[in-house]
């Protein structure tokens, strides 16, 4: 019997060499800072310079292990410590006088800088993720720059997101506590929309905002005590921004809208009385401050909704005028304006024509609404003569022509009679 141990089996064959070009130096984070630093300083102002030895330097350091370092140093001129302190501020060796926080505060100079960050990422796309963080950071850290560097971090942020570098999420970084209070947030937004704005237009802004459903939440940039549409208009006119002020009345507006109509199908469903609906909707105009066009229209998508219409053309008509007879009165308090009548009437020609069972509707309803004096004469003749859609109107012009007629010639009686008076 063998006692002796078994040997291990032993792998035997060739031994490959990994090649030269593939292999990363091993630094330190302190090794990687100086050859960043070194690498900044003999690049100088050379822009040209810094993304050439950026590019060519990757190949041999692992940025992907100390991507926050190369950021650091890029933009603040240091590695940071948390909250923001300069690491080696003390040090000059370490510690480089060509980076973004010593730049000319100049949209020209920051677009430069931004270049640079677009080639790095595009050569090295596993940063992406990092530069975002980084920026991230430094939002939390907006407190320990100066008002010097925070509007250079803020320009650069904007034509960054302008050229799509960064994603508009980033933003919420400015929401936090911390900076919202002292003010800085708002002075900081200002300054990236501006360059935003100025690197592309602000059609750019406002769609990239409603994308990112960071348009409800702009009012976060201001502390609590201030959080209101009055505070956010008045700021951002002074600062030169209006559009994006009247962008967040118009989001403002439409939320308000959405919560009306939820109200009000809600109250439709309960069969409210009128009175209180009217009540209601004039409280709310008030408090909002809308506009008669926009709750009428608004009042009949509500009154369209909350029945559920019979599928055969020749009873749909009767339910129809059966409902909104109930309900002219509530429409004729809130149609005390030609605009606001007009605007019902294109209402009810885009519902007939989206909904094919009431093709033949129209005309009857506009009828019933004259009868109830929720649409004048006038309006009716206006949207006849030339305030029409397009959608089904030779349908519908021509199912209004014998009324129109009649109109017109009670029209010219009147006249005639008050002339003979």
């Amino acid at each position: 019997m063998n006692t002796g141990k078994q040997q291990k089996p032993v792998l035997t064959g060739q031994r490959f060499k990994t090649r030269k070009r593939d292999e990363k130096e091993k630094f330190e984070p302190t090794v990687f800072r100086d050859t960043i630093v070194a690498g900044l300083n003999d690049a100088g102002g050379d822009l040209e310079a810094v993304a050439k030895f950026l590019d060519t330097t990757g190949s041999r350091l692992d940025y992907r292990r100390y991507a926050d370092t190369l950021f650091d140093i890029l933009i603040a001129g240091s590695m940071l410590a948390p909250g923001g302190t300069r690491i080696d501020e003390g040090d000059k060796t370490k510690v480089t006088a060509f980076c973004v926080f010593t730049t000319e505060e100049s949209h020209a100079a920051l677009r430069l800088y931004a270049q640079v960050f677009n080639k790095l990422i595009r050569r090295y796309k596993y940063l992406e993720k990092a530069f975002e963080e980084e920026i991230k950071k430094l939002l939390l850290f907006l407190k320990a720059f100066s008002e010097s560097e925070q509007t250079k971090l803020a320009m650069l942020t904007g034509i960054l997101l302008a050229n799509s570098t960064l994603p508009p999420p980033i933003i919420t970084g400015l929401f936090t506590e911390s900076v919202v209070k002292e003010g800085i947030s708002a002075l900081f937004a200002v300054r990236m929309f501006k360059a935003w704005i100025a690197e592309k237009d602000a059609n750019s802004v406002t769609s990239s905002l409603r994308k990112a459903n960071l348009d409800k939440r702009l009012l976060e940039l201001f502390p609590a005590s201030k959080q209101n549409v009055e505070h956010f208009s008045k700021y951002f006119n002074e600062a030169g921004l209006k559009e994006l002020s009247d962008f967040l009345h118009v989001q403002q507006s439409l939320g308000t809208r959405k919560e009306l109509q939820r109200e009000l199908q809600e109250r439709l469903s309960q069969q409210c009385p009128i009175r209180e609906m009217v009540v209601y909707v004039k409280e709310e105009m008030k408090r909002n401050e809308l506009q008669e066009q926009a709750v009428i229209g608004l009042l009949w998508t509500c009154l369209m909704n909350a029945v559920e219409w019979n599928k055969k053309e020749e009873l749909v008509t009767e339910q129809a005028l059966k409902h909104l007879k109930h309900y002219a009165p509530l429409l004729a308090v809130f149609s005390t304006q030609g605009q606001s009548e007009l605007v019902l009437l294109l209402k009810i020609q885009e519902y007939c024509y989206d909904n094919i069972h009431f093709m033949k509707s129209f005309s009857k309803i506009v009828v019933l609404f004259y009868k109830a004096d929720v649409l004048s004469e006038e309006a009716i003749l206006k949207w006849y003569k030339d305030a029409h859609a397009a959608k089904g109107k030779s349908v519908f012009l021509e199912q209004m022509k014998k009324f129109v007629e009649w109109l017109q010639n009670a029209e010219e009686e009147s006249e005639s009679e008050g002339e003979e008076g």
